[in-house]
């Protein structure tokens, strides 16, 4: 079942993600924002290409940016891992989803499909994988800017045992997080 309007008003006064400003609480969602750090990969000398393995979870080699002051100018075809402002502590039987924003994706911004958050996953801003899938053109990237919104579902309450607050792998992480 997908959660409303009153009961995200509830979530944010509870925490199940917080900060949230009353203006972001939408009919069937909550907007958030881009967090102050990001990832870079980081850049090779011409066809000089490491390989990662995903089965051993090596990891693409990253730069870590503040852009708190400052911004990223997202060139064309560069892939990033960025985060969420807000923190998420779900409940056992809620489980959310994220969706980049119209705006975002009209200027060919993408986010590369692991939008799914498991009941019980806790402590952690949401890791982003931003991708600018213009040819010509730069997209400038900004701390706190409205990046998409989450959309939160009810099901039956996960056994502890079998959540992700025991079983996953990103926990308590509060910035953007690389392959663990």
């Amino acid at each position: 079942m997908l959660i409303s309007y009153n009961e995200l008003c509830e979530f944010a006064e509870r925490g199940v993600i917080a900060p949230v400003n009353p203006k972001d609480i939408n009919g069937t969602s909550i907007d958030v924002h881009l967090g102050p750090k990001i990832l870079v990969e980081r850049r090779y000398p011409e066809r000089s290409y490491p390989t990662v393995s995903l089965r051993d979870k090596e990891n693409v080699r990253w730069i870590e940016h503040d852009i708190t002051e400052d911004y990223y100018n997202l060139l064309p075809g560069e892939f990033i891992l960025a985060h969420t402002v807000e923190v998420f502590d779900l409940p056992a039987d809620i489980s959310a989803e994220f969706k980049l924003n119209s705006s975002g994706a009209r200027i060919g911004l993408d986010n590369a499909l692991a939008t799914w958050a498991d009941p019980l996953w806790h402590g952690s801003a949401l890791t982003l994988e931003l991708k600018n899938n213009t040819r010509h053109h730069v997209i400038r990237l900004h701390h706190g800017c409205r990046i998409g919104q989450m959309i939160f579902h009810r099901s039956e309450p996960v056994p502890e045992d079998k959540s992700y607050a025991v079983r996953g792998r990103y926990n308590n992480d509060k910035s953007a997080q690389p392959v663990k």
